[in-house]
Formats: C-alpha cells, structure tokens, sequence
C-alpha cells in the first residue's frame, strides 16, 4: 500500500513537472480535455438546475394531488389536439358531486383562469390574469398572504365582490403593496374591494403557480362577471396522507365516469394528471438534452485523448534512459506502467480542472440571465473527474505498455 501512494506522488509530481517544463504545450494538448469537460459539465450543470427547480416547482402542486382535466399532460401533436380538444372541460358542479362520492380525498378544489384589465382611479392594468377558485382550492394550494387576508368561506359562497392580488400587481399599482387592502378596484365595470396581497414569490417559480402577477377571486364571482360558464378548467383532487395515489387515482376514476356518466364500454373523457408523472416526463426530455451535450463534448474529449497520448509518447521517449535504471535495479512492469497511467490521468484531471473553473465562473452570469441559480452539484463534479481518469488511462495506455516492455539494457544504452 505504501509502495502505490509512493508511486501516485511521484506521478503527480512529474505531472506537475511536464505542465513547468512545457507550459505552452502541455496546455495546448489538454485544450480537449478542457473543452470537453466545460462541454458536458457545462450542459449538465445548466440542464440539472433547470430540472430541479422545476420539480421545486411542480413539487408546490402536491405529491398526492390529482388533476382531472381534458387533456394529459405531455400531449401536444396535431394527434393528441383532435382526440382531446372535444372532450368536455371539467365543471365546477362536477367537482361538488365528487365531494360526495370521494372516500379517499381530503381536499377537493376547482380552478379556471381568465384575463381583464384592471383599474383603480386613474391607472389600469392591461388583461391581468385572474384565477377563480372554489372554497378548497387554498386547502391543497397554501396561498401565503402578505398584507390583510384570504378570501373567506362567505364570500365564496356569496360570490362576493371581493379579490386577493398578486404582490407585483398591488406593487405596480399602488406602488407600495400594503396599500392595496381595503381599495377598491374595478374589473369589467365592476367595483371589487382588495382583501389581501400574496407573498411575494420571485422570478424562480417555473411550472408552478404565479401569484405574483395575477388576482385571485371566488368561482362565484368570476361566473358572474363573465356571464357565462367558464372553460377549461379543472378539478383538484387532493388524497389522504395515508391512501397511496395509484388508489386515489383509482376511486377518482370510477367516481367521476360515474359523475360523467359514462357507460363501462365507453373511454374516459378526461385525464388524470399526477405531478410524479410530470417528473418522468421532465427526466425524459432533459434526459435526452445531456445525450446532446455527451455528444459534443465526447467530440472534444476524443481530441484532447490524442492530445493527452502525444504527451504521454514524447515523456517516454524522453524518460527513456530513466526507465532503463529503474527496472535494472528491480522496478516492475506493473509499477512503471501504474507510473505513467496514473502521470497521464493526473494531466486530464488538470485538464478537467481548467474546464470545471470555467464552468464554475460561468455560473455567475448564466445563474441572472437564466432567472434561476446554476451550480455544479456534488454528482456533476464526480462525474468530471470521473471522466478525466478514464480519459488519462485510455490516452496513456499504449505509451505506458511500451514503457514497461522496454528492455532495461538498451534503454540504458540509449540515454
């Protein structure tokens, strides 16, 4: 054991000593190595913080919750757009029924979405989002209030005038967000009187909800002020803690063909949406991002391989006499051949080292633009180095096997 830790020291240092000696080749030969690694931990780095945050985000849609709704998500093509466009959006009475029929819910929510502008004296806000919920909606979606409070259970049942706005429209409009409570705006012609603010979320929030931006009323009263039946909305169906969610999943089927229903020989019209779903998905497609990104960093690090190999020749050619004394005074083949793997591996992980910096300070600038924080999680940076040892023993393996064949006698002989 002691006899391998002496010859990893030694092989760093003469590494360390090549990088001294030849600077300016040395780097021009791992300039693949660098490229490569900033390639593939670049993408990687970049790909797996956009996922995480948005599973962050699709994580406020509740692990245990159900969506029923026309379509499955993931579906898009022109196929998918005939086959569930007709298909009847979910109601609101359809989620009361449910209530009814659901041993294995805790919370049942409606919610659908629409657009107006929205005034207050002389200022107005151009086709603000608006999200009118049902009485449950807030029991599985925690809504954090900043300024005054909620909507109550009597305005949702009366359908009163009443709205939470989200912190940036109270902040554009009435400059400090406090001030909102207790205004009354007007949206459609109609006076509306502002009963809290939302806690501000951020930028960060992708694929979940934006409360920041929108105004949240009680189902009752966006119907009214609509004038009509809203469309596509849908049902939140939010399990028991204890009722695992393929059950959950289950009832809600059998319950709601029963609510729709549907005869036994006929499909479902509707789609039940499960945030673990979602995450299969993402890791499908971001999966399929990193296959890009290994491509064009393999291109990168199979040249820096050629440029690693090149030093590696010229080391032995120029170690030659060396290596004749060290297996004549009793050095073995697996000894010299270790030497010059581990020399040839510790160049890439300096290699890898310059392109993992890169990365690293690149990080600063892309983390802003992107809108959410990049970084290089402790998996990215295994796999780096990873890649770098495998990279150093494949491009330093013939050098090293003729090293170690080398007759000691006429290596001597040639020094």
């Amino acid at each position: 054991m002691f006899r391998f830790f002496e010859i990893v020291i030694s092989s760093f240092k003469m590494a360390l000593e090549e990088f001294r000696s030849n600077k300016l080749r040395t780097f021009l030969s791992l300039f693949g190595i660098t490229v490569g690694i900033f390639c593939i931990i670049g993408v990687l780095a970049t790909v797996d913080s956009l996922k995480n945050n948005i599973k962050k985000s699709f994580a406020t849609l509740g692990n245990n919750t159900i969506y029923v709704q026309k379509r499955p998500w993931g579906s898009g093509g022109p196929d998918d757009w005939w086959k569930y466009n007709n298909r009847p959006s979910p109601k609101y009475e359809e989620s009361v029924l449910l209530q009814k029929r659901l041993s294995y819910a805790e919370s049942i929510g409606y919610i659908t979405f629409g657009s107006n502008n929205v005034e207050f004296e002389d200022q107005q806000l151009s086709n603000v989002t608006w999200y009118a919920v049902s009485e449950g909606y807030a029991r599985i979606q925690p809504i954090e209030i900043e300024f005054g409070r909620y909507l109550s259970d009597a305005e949702f049942l009366a359908g009163a005038n009443a709205l939470v706005m989200g912190y940036t429209n109270a902040e554009t409009l009435f400059i400090n967000p406090q001030n909102a409570v207790g205004k009354t705006v007007i949206i459609k012609g109609r006076k509306m009187n502002v009963v809290g603010v939302t806690k501000k979320n951020g930028s960060n929030n992708m694929g979940g909800w934006d409360f920041d931006n929108i105004v949240l009323l009680p189902f009752r009263t966006a119907k009214n002020l609509a004038n009509k039946d809203m469309a596509e909305g849908f049902i939140m169906v939010k399990g028991k803690e204890d009722i695992p969610v393929d059950e959950i999943k289950m009832e809600l089927d059998g319950a709601y063909r029963s609510v729709r229903k549907l005869k036994p020989v006929q499909l479902d019209n509707f789609a039940l949406n499960e945030v673990s779903a979602a995450n299969s998905l993402l890791d499908t497609v971001f999966g399929s991002i990193n296959l890009g990104g290994w491509f064009i960093a393999g291109l990168s690090l199979i040249v820096g391989m050629f440029g690693v190999a090149n030093i590696m020749f010229v080391t032995v050619r120029e170690r030659t006499g060396q290596i004749g004394l060290k297996k004549a005074i009793g050095a073995k083949r697996s000894s010299i051949m270790t030497e010059f793997l581990l020399e040839s591996a510790f160049l890439c992980i300096l290699g890898g080292a310059i392109g993992l910096l890169l990365v690293y300070i690149l990080t600063f600038f892309i983390s802003p633009a992107m809108g959410f924080p990049v970084y290089i999680s402790l998996n990215i940076f295994t796999i780096a180095i990873s890649i770098c040892i495998i990279t150093g023993v494949l491009a330093g393996i013939i050098p090293a096997l003729i090293a170690a064949r080398m007759d000691p006698v006429v290596a001597i002989r040639s020094k």
